[in-house]
């Protein structure tokens, strides 16, 4: 099994792939879904372990769904 650290780097790697393509940067993704940037950037980094509420905030911000970053 891999190590928690391991799968939020992953995670986050996934979400900077998905913003990018959506040609968004972290202050504008964490503006469309009431955030501040450092959170974001925490999250990307794979520093903080998301509840599911972040993650479908995020899904939502990147117009995709949950599954698509979680894969």
């Amino acid at each position: 099994m891999e190590s928690k650290q391991v799968i939020l780097k992953a995670l986050g790697r996934k979400i900077t792939t998905k913003r990018l393509e959506n040609g968004l940067t972290q202050a504008q993704l964490a503006t469309l879904i009431g955030k501040d940037q450092q959170s974001i950037q925490r999250l990307e980094a794979g520093n903080i372990n998301p509840s599911y509420f972040y993650l479908y905030e995020i899904a939502s911000g990147l117009n995709c769904e949950i599954f698509e970053i979680l894969r």
